[in-house]
């Protein structure tokens, strides 16, 4: 009988930290459908930021790099455009970019800055950091 009223004792414990209560069959049923949206809920919210991680979060990292990479473009630079042509950057201007393409000084094309896909800095180039640019900036506003 001592083993039968402890095991009734540790079967209630385990209800109590559970969260189930002893209920009639009707709040039960609420309980159970609480849980059940709850569940669906958590659910969701997992699914959602998983895609977020997986497939948002990447292409906004790709976006900045890419406006990163059209806002360090400069003349001289040799750039690769959407269509597969390499050119050396002749001039920019806000959202245009006109581009030399061969060894004919005639053949220059303006383009969208967005047709660009790729860009190589020639050599010699040391890309300034924005602390060297605020430096740079001061020195040029004192004088």
């Amino acid at each position: 009988m001592k083993k039968f009223a402890s095991l009734a004792a540790m079967a209630a414990m385990m209800l109590a930290l559970s969260g189930c209560t002893t209920a009639t069959a009707t709040e039960g049923a609420e309980v159970n459908g609480t849980q059940t949206i709850v569940m669906y809920v958590v659910v969701m919210a997992v699914f959602f930021g998983a895609m977020y991680f997986i497939a948002i979060r990447p292409q906004k990292k790709q976006e900045k790099e890419q406006r990163e990479m059209l806002a360090s473009m400069m003349v001289g630079d040799t750039v690769l455009t959407t269509s597969g042509f390499y050119g050396v950057v002749i001039d920019i201007t806000d959202d245009t970019v006109i581009v030399e393409f061969g060894n004919n000084k005639n053949c220059r094309i303006p383009m969208q800055k967005a047709a660009v896909v790729q860009l190589e800095h020639p050599e010699g180039y040391v890309p300034a950091t924005p602390a060297e640019e605020t430096k740079e900036e001061k020195k040029i506003v004192k004088k």
